[in-house]
């Protein structure tokens, strides 16, 4: 502990995750309780990997009133505010609230830049964009964050946390904080990505995109699987049946894309969540953990969870799942933990034959190859970003 107050804790009133899994929190429960990967590979050849795509977006446009915003990424938004329904339970608090009363942190890494990617392999003669994607609407980082609000009437705060992968992660952090300072009575967090070729593309330069699945602290590990999903999380003040009861944020301020090679600034996030949760490391029995099946991240989550978790902590990886979904992963195995809370489903490490040796037997009693059942009291998700960018977050049940 370090001393920090605990907060009160936020109620998590609706969620919904749409990925490569399926639509709906049904869907994902079912891939995890399951082991069903939806990695499958790309279907251009010129770069060879597997991702984790959500069906039907090309045959499903956006309705007529929301058409000037239409593209990948909004779509995605969309399909994802359809399940679970999510879109009514926000439309019952606006009732209640008031739309100036309801905020919006959606985190992203690319929102919308397919659209700009599209216009600058299509400039015109004087080198300008063509005429049709000259849309300012949607070549500017905050698109999804503009289109969510306006998709669900809402007129309170409204901000875009892109800080990489752990971007939907801090969107929680913010929701506490607009809570706490009753800028609002209720907010909407959100993390949203789609597949675009800057994702791709970009990690491939940096070597770190895998030719085949992800396979988290495999001692086989390539690198990532790049996948897409939008997530949606209903936020009041209160307790309730599920409970956001801590954050922590960190930076690690060390190198541009590797982390910490102990692990510090993400230590510092754990313990920053812990004490606002006003739990110990011995208190958390399910950990998502961040694992992207890159060489360095993956070693130094693998000391860090040996370090400060009891050997009974039931941890998994579950990029193997859904792929990478970048700045919507946070938001995504967020769910994947409220689900083991409501559910009593605990996932396993899809495509991980077996712990890296090189971690030792301490690793390899903590991670769980395959699914499991159990009494979960407090579930924690680690969102470890580029940078050293990192967010913790705690959950329970009341």
């Amino acid at each position: 502990m370090n001393g920090r107050r605990p907060i009160e804790p936020v109620a998590i009133t609706d969620y919904t995750v749409s990925c490569a899994a399926g639509s709906g929190r049904a869907a994902l429960l079912q891939a995890i309780g399951g082991q069903h990967s939806a990695l499958r590979e790309h279907d251009d050849a010129r770069l060879p990997t597997w991702v984790g795509r959500v069906d039907g977006l090309e045959e499903a446009p956006l309705p007529a009133a929301l058409a000037g915003w239409d593209c990948r990424a909004t779509r995605l938004a969309w399909h994802g505010l359809q399940a679970d329904g999510f879109v009514g339970a926000v439309q019952a608090a606006r009732q209640r609230f008031g739309a100036a009363r309801i905020g919006l942190a959606l985190g992203t890494s690319a929102s919308t830049i397919a659209v700009s990617e599209q216009a600058y392999r299509g400039l015109d003669a004087d080198g300008r964009f063509p005429a049709p994607l000259r849309n300012e609407r949607l070549n500017t980082p905050h698109a999804l964050a503009a289109f969510v609000q306006q998709a669900l009437q809402l007129e309170g705060p409204c901000v875009t946390v892109s800080t990489a992968c752990s971007s939907s992660a801090k969107a929680f952090a913010s929701a506490e904080r607009w809570l706490r300072l009753e800028l609002a009575d209720a907010v909407v967090v959100a993390g949203v990505e789609a597949l675009c070729a800057s994702l791709l593309y970009g990690f491939r330069s940096l070597g770190l995109l895998s030719p085949e699945p992800c396979r988290p602290f495999g001692p086989r590990r390539r690198g990532i699987s790049i996948g897409e999903a939008a997530g949606f999380a209903l936020l009041q003040r209160g307790p309730g049946a599920l409970q956001l009861l801590g954050y922590g944020e960190s930076n690690d301020a060390h190198h541009m894309s590797s982390p910490h090679p102990q692990g510090l600034g993400a230590e510092a996030a754990l313990d920053d969540a812990l004490a606002r949760a006003g739990l110990d490391s011995a208190d958390i029995d399910f950990v998502n953990l961040h694992g992207t099946a890159s060489e360095r991240n993956d070693e130094v989550e693998a000391a860090l969870l040996v370090r400060r978790y009891a050997d009974s902590t039931h941890a998994c990886a579950t990029k193997g799942l859904t792929g990478h979904t970048m700045g919507a992963a946070g938001i995504v195995e967020a769910a994947i933990c409220l689900l083991a809370l409501d559910s009593g489903v605990l996932a396993g490490s899809a495509h991980t034959e077996a712990a890296d040796p090189a971690f030792g037997p301490g690793f390899a009693a903590r991670l769980r190859l395959l699914p499991a059942r159990g009494r979960v009291r407090h579930a924690a998700s680690h969102s470890f970003g580029f940078g050293g960018n990192n967010s913790v977050l705690v959950f329970g049940r009341a």
